[in-house]
């Protein structure tokens, strides 16, 4: 087939219907294909526009209108013009509402809402940027967990993928040549998490950062005497803070992650 015309029409912005239609017509050798995305509609009189545009362009109408009385409009018209039309909603609402036994809202653009939880989660993830690797160290009296740990323990990371738990982290970085920040000894120890990791594999990866930025492994961030300092340092500092600590050594982020959020766990002392 060489040319398909595709109106995506909905009663939201219509992302949905034109996602649908292009992961179906992918399955087709379609030389010249156009998908339309016509938005908010909300009226007989836009869907009978429609329906006239796409019998004069022999073109296929896919859609997402969750309001029953211009859906069954839309239905009723391209059948009386003989234009082929795909509810994509309608195949899923009706098992849902026979299992739930619920009636469904019918309100448009539901999925694309901006709620509380949303904004709350913008604004995590704009605190853990702003307060990331102990650039502002006000962020430790403003944040709901403080994540303490040599370079490469996956502090921001986490970070951020807590943020998007809407939990606002800042992480501080410990170093034995730079101060703790005084901020950490006037919050509870309960909110300090303490990040340590098995020397070996972070000599492991303190390498590959140093090869991906294009310098020598041999420089001294991967020395191991130095990887050992380091973490000796750190032990020391979270035994000071009180802090709970978890070893991150082969751990994936959302497994750190879990551990924090699990009041049972049994974190190192």
């Amino acid at each position: 087939m060489e040319r398909m015309n595709i109106y995506a029409v909905s009663d939201s912005i219509g992302e949905t219907a034109q996602q649908v239609a292009k992961a179906v017509t992918k399955q087709f050798d379609i030389v010249d294909l156009e998908i339309k995305i016509i938005p908010y509609v909300s009226d007989i009189e836009t869907i009978d526009k429609i329906v006239d545009r796409a019998e004069k362009e022999d073109a296929l109408i896919v859609f997402t209108i969750i309001v029953e009385e211009l859906k069954n409009y839309l239905v009723t018209k391209a059948e009386q013009h003989s234009v082929a039309v795909v509810d994509v909603m309608t195949p899923l609402l009706l098992p849902l509402i026979k299992k739930l036994g619920l009636a469904p809202k019918r309100e448009p653009g539901l999925l694309r809402k901006l709620d509380d939880k949303y904004f709350k989660k913008v604004e995590a993830v704009e605190f853990a940027v702003k307060y990331d690797d102990g650039k502002d160290t006000r962020g430790i009296l403003l944040a709901d967990i403080i994540l303490l740990g040599v370079s490469r323990t996956s502090k921001t990371p986490l970070s951020m993928y807590l943020a998007h738990k809407n939990i606002k982290v800042a992480n501080v970085p410990l170093v034995p040549e730079v101060p703790i920040p005084e901020e950490l000894f006037t919050i509870s120890s309960k909110k300090i998490i303490g990040l340590t990791i098995d020397p070996d594999q972070l000599n492991r990866i303190r390498k590959e950062r140093l090869k991906s930025l294009g310098l020598k492994d041999t420089a001294n961030y991967a020395n191991m005497e130095r990887i050992l300092q380091e973490l000796e340092y750190s032990k020391m500092v979270m035994k000071k803070l009180n802090c709970r600590i978890i070893d991150t050594t082969n751990k994936a982020v959302e497994e750190t992650a879990s551990m924090i959020f699990d009041e049972s766990f049994e974190f190192i002392k």
